[in-house]
């Protein structure tokens, strides 16, 4: 085996040429072993050879592989020469070595050398030859050639026999070469002394070491059958379509023998054929006839060589040979593989571009294995044939994805035969997608509404962007572009949701202060490079009826000042009295006004324009002196819910309007005066029942805490209570209660009338005696307090009551409490206090009292609308200051000498409140 290693490394020879490379290597070579460095012997960068993705593209069985490590080509299956090519002297292997990037083609052509690997072995183990006694020597007898399927000197060379004195052994060369063994008979038998002989035949090649096969040779010594069976040819030759059917009869064998009787019946068998041959035919032992038992197959087996033998009925044997070419049939359809493929490509994709590497093989040769390849659909595509049965699928032109994203191109591959036959396969290609499409607003010039007063943050209107593209280039980010709006920046009124589109608004929008504007909205894709395009809103406010009318005539702010218009007694029907104007800031419908009369009884006498507002005369005035009308004009809106002011307007019919003024100015200050006064009333009570309720609190849990309080209060300080400052009665007039004067109270028991008067004191009160309330940082009252004589400064109004416990008065009937000085000290002061009371209300609802007299003056305005100040006196019995009332002495010992009727008051100075 040692020279056989030697001669391996040195039958290993290369060749390049033409990018072609040529490898010689022995058979049943050991699997790993090297064949060569491929990447050295096609000029490869050993680095490249992964990016490159070195492969063999070619091998329909895979014997070898290639190292992308060090670029060696390596065996890694079996390799039996005689599997391979069966009894062809030159045995090789082509294959395709392809590179990518760039794509190149490489053909390897390894040429596999014969070994001395097979034995040479016969048909049969046992010959078996029956010898008539009275066959002459030099007699042969042909014998069953033995088969070695090695090459050359391994092949057979040589056959012996057993040493005899009866036989020898000779050889019969054929015109093929196939060397024929031949039993000699030397000597004659006879079948009395050995009926039966047994030799051994060896048949031997010259390979190193020498092999050998051997059979055995079984003679049988008959009486005479001198006659062989003869074939018509020594070689029969036909050929044969590949596609021809099961059952074909291929040739019938002829074969005579001149004897007669059963030496003269033949029978016919294969001598000795390989397994594809007895595979794929048969043959009828009486008739000789050969037939198709088996599939051929051009591309498998081209030809079949088999040995027929005839032998006769007394043992005699001769051979024929049957040669058998098969012809190849366009059985074989175009094989289309794709070596390799770049999907998905980039939709701006250059002309030219490379997209896959396509082989088409055909099985069959000659013109049926001839292929073109073309693309069935009107694409973008073209195949560029790069070598031998390797096209190139390229681009031709630019390609858009948003157009067509995908293609399925077919490719049809056509041998030349007749009929042709072809085959297609469909490549699945992909683009990929680059941001080349901005976003698209559904509008670009977009309007919206919203209406007034609306919530901030609502949402005013959605804008929407598409985009062709796909992924991140399709996704779309929605911004306002800084603009201002005035001096205000856009941001401060919209917002804009980035993803989603919808404008909110930031604030309530206010359609008297602005209408509408503009703002722009860029819709960005988040591509690279990015894309981006512009759309316009143009926001409209929608006005709501939220303004009531405003009346600019006659003013509301002179509504309080009692505003008069003055008729003529000469007045007629149409006479223009007055025009009421108002403006609404609203818009539209909303600010249509329209001007009505709030009917009262006796107000027929006037009529108003419905759009005009002019208050006019409807029919002729009465005949009487004067004529006072009070006219309530309301101002409507034309909006739905409609809104509406109104305004007093005092009309007044005299021959002289200065006679009248004032008893129409003393009425009205006696009216606005007794609603001020009612007011007051009213908190006073509250707050007097508030205060009330507390102090009767406090004293209980006082009481509950101290069981021996002393017999007078002091002051009590509460941690968690308010401080107050509780006094006995001696405290404060220093030991009586004082009643310098008597005050008739009117109160009124008519919830339609809001009149409180002040009548005439009984007796003079000394101005020394007053005492002043309106200190509002002292806690306790002092009767040390009070007014100067003859001063007429008001006291500041308090913003708390001040009171004395010893001064509330108590409920009829009520037993004095044990503490001294806090209740009244009597029933009777309580219940004369009540009694009091009730005897002024009684008066104010007989009409009895006295209006306005000397409780408070009266002055009129620029315009005749009286101002009132309202006065209070001191009640003493209470000791109650009312919030916002003044204390004004009267001139001297008190006396008012105005009246209910309204006249002039002839002393005391004018104050206003």
């Amino acid at each position: 085996m040692a020279w056989q290693v030697i001669f391996f490394f040195i039958s290993i020879t290369y060749m390049i040429a033409s990018s072609q490379v040529q490898y010689s290597i022995l058979e049943e070579i050991k699997l790993g072993s090297t064949v060569g460095n491929i990447a050295k012997d096609l000029n490869l960068d050993i680095k490249e050879l992964i990016t490159r993705k070195l492969q063999i593209a070619s091998q329909s069985k895979h014997y070898f592989n290639i190292s992308l490590e060090n670029g060696n080509l390596y065996v890694i299956d079996r390799i039996d020469r005689e599997v391979i090519c069966a009894t062809v002297e030159i045995c090789s292997l082509n294959l395709e070595i392809l590179a990518e990037n760039p794509v190149n083609v490489f053909h390897v052509n390894i040429e596999i050398q014969d070994i001395n690997d097979n034995i040479p072995s016969f048909s049969k183990n046992i010959f078996n030859i029956a010898i008539s006694e009275s066959t002459s020597p030099g007699t042969r007898f042909s014998l069953g050639n033995a088969q070695d399927q090695d090459l050359g000197s391994n092949s057979l060379q040589s056959y012996a026999l057993t040493p005899n004195q009866y036989f020898n052994l000779g050889e019969k060369i054929s015109k093929e070469g196939t060397k024929y063994p031949e039993l000699i008979l030397e000597k004659s038998l006879d079948r009395e002394k050995q009926s039966s002989h047994q030799l051994i035949i060896t048949a031997a090649d010259a390979g190193e070491p020498v092999k050998t096969g051997t059979a055995l040779i079984n003679i049988m010594v008959q009486d005479i059958n001198d006659n062989y069976p003869i074939f018509s040819q020594d070689t029969y030759r036909m050929s044969l379509n590949e596609d021809a059917p099961l059952g074909f009869l291929v040739i019938s064998l002829n074969a005579t023998d001149k004897d007669d009787g059963s030496n003269a019946e033949i029978t016919y068998s294969f001598s000795h054929n390989d397994r594809n041959a007895v595979n794929c035919f048969s043959l009828d032992r009486q008739s000789g006839e050969i037939k198709i038992s088996g599939t051929l197959d051009f591309e498998v087996k081209q030809y079949y060589e088999m040995t027929v033998e005839a032998e006769d009925g007394g043992g005699l044997v001769t051979h024929s040979t049957v040669l058998i070419e098969v012809l190849d049939v366009n059985d074989n359809a175009p094989e289309i593989m794709i070596k390799s493929l770049f999907t998905p490509i980039s939709e701006d994709s250059l002309p030219g571009t490379l997209i896959a590497l396509i082989n088409v093989n055909d099985l069959d040769s000659g013109k049926n294995g001839e292929v073109t390849c073309k693309i069935l659909e009107k694409f973008p595509f073209e195949l560029v044939s790069s070598s031998n049965s390797y096209y190139k699928l390229v681009t031709t032109n630019t390609m858009d994805r948003e157009t067509v994203s995908e293609y399925n191109i077919t490719i049809k591959a056509e041998d030349e035969g007749s009929p042709s036959i072809s085959s297609s396969k469909t490549i699945h290609l992909y683009l990929s997608d680059v941001n080349d499409n901005p976003p698209i607003f559904d509008q670009t010039d977009v309007i919206a509404y919203i209406q007034e007063d609306n919530p901030p943050g609502a949402s005013i209107h959605s804008v929407h962007a598409s985009d062709l593209d796909i992924n991140e280039s399709a996704q779309i980010v929605y911004t306002i572009l800084s603009k201002n709006v005035g001096n205000i920046s856009i941001a401060s009124y919209v917002s804009i949701n980035s993803a989603t589109g919808v404008i909110y608004a930031q604030h309530s929008f206010d359609y008297e202060q602005l209408q509408e504007f503009k703002f722009q909205i860029m819709a960005k894709d988040r591509g690279s490079p990015s894309l981006s395009n512009n759309a316009t809103v143009r926001l409209c406010i929608i006005d709501k009826n939220d303004n009531a009318p405003k009346i600019l005539y006659p003013s509301p702010e002179m509504e309080g000042m009692a505003f008069f218009e003055f008729i003529p007694h000469f007045s007629e029907k149409g006479y223009l009295v007055s025009k009421v104007i108002a403006v609404d800031a609203d818009s539209g419908h909303n600010a249509w006004l329209s001007y009505h009369l709030l009917e009262v009884p006796g107000s027929s006498l006037f009529t108003i324009g419905q759009h005009t507002g002019e208050i006019r005369i409807s029919q002729n005035l009465p005949d009487i002196d004067s004529l006072r009308q009070k006219v309530v004009v309301m101002v409507k809106d034309n909006g739905v819910p409609s809104l509406s002011a109104t305004v007093t307007l005092n009309l007044v019919m005299a021959e002289n309007f200065q006679h009248d003024i004032p008893d129409i100015v003393q009425k009205t200050s006696i009216s606005d005066s007794s609603s001020k006064v009612t007011f007051y009333l009213v908190v006073s009570i509250t707050l007097i029942s508030f205060l009330f309720i507390l102090t009767v609190v406090f004293t209980v849990i006082i009481k509950c805490r101290k069981s021996n309080a002393p017999t007078s209060f002091g002051t009590i300080s509460m941690p968690w209570y308010p401080q107050l400052s509780l006094k006995c009665p001696s405290e404060i007039s220093g030991g009586s209660l004082p009643f310098p004067y008597s005050y008739d109270v009117c109160v009124t028991l008519d919830s339609k009338q809001n009149e409180i008067a002040y009548l005439k004191p009984t007796q003079n009160v000394p101005t020394e005696n007053l005492i002043d309330t309106g200190d509002s940082t002292t806690e306790n009252i002092s009767a040390q307090d009070s007014f100067p004589s003859g001063s007429h400064t008001q006291a500041q109004p308090n913003t708390e009551w001040r009171f004395s416990q010893a001064q509330r008065p108590g409920p009829s009937g009520a037993q004095p409490t044990e503490e001294a000085g806090v209740w009244p000290n009597n029933q009777f002061e309580t219940e004369r206090l009540q009694a009091m009371i009730l005897a002024s209300a009684n008066e104010a609802a007989e009409g009895t009292s006295g209006l306005g007299g000397g409780t408070g003056t009266m002055g009129l305005s620029a315009r005749y609308g009286p101002q009132f100040t309202l006065q209070h006196v001191p009640d003493y019995r209470q000791n109650v200051y009312i919030p916002g009332s003044t204390l004004t002495p009267t001139n001297g010992a008190g006396k008012r000498e105005g009246k209910a009727s309204g006249n002039k008051k002839k002393s005391g100075k004018k104050e206003k409140k």
